[in-house]
């Protein structure tokens, strides 16, 4: 197995992704840094309700803010995703093995038809 998770760390990661909006966030993050008033645009909600969500996200290490004078952009820090992706990772054997079983199963229906029986 991998090396070892943190597991605080990621249910920390996991509660800032259970909010749609955050996630909505990080997927703007993902196409380039932001501002805050950036970042809002696409949301119905006041500026410090975006600025409470962008702070979980920095909390959680999903987000970090850079420095430019007064210009503060929002930036993802992509670390955490991957810690994410490599705790699911574990599993894919599992769900591998039960998509084999459902394409048996899809395969065993396909060849077994009711006699009489036609597609419309």
């Amino acid at each position: 197995m991998t090396a070892a998770i943190d597991e605080d760390r990621l249910s920390e990661t996991f509660s800032a992704l259970a909010s749609s909006t955050r996630r909505g966030i990080l997927a703007r993050l993902a196409e380039g840094e932001a501002t805050v008033n950036e970042l809002a645009e696409p949301f119905e909600m006041t500026l410090p309700a975006i600025s409470k969500h962008i702070k979980v996200l920095q909390r959680a290490g999903l987000v970090t803010r850079g420095r430019r004078a007064q210009y503060r952009p929002c930036l993802l820090d992509a670390e955490r995703l991957a810690e994410v992706s490599t705790w699911a990772e574990q599993y894919r054997p599992v769900w591998e093995a039960r998509f084999d079983r459902l394409d048996d199963y899809l395969s065993q229906l396909g060849t077994h038809r009711p006699a009489g029986g036609h597609d419309e």
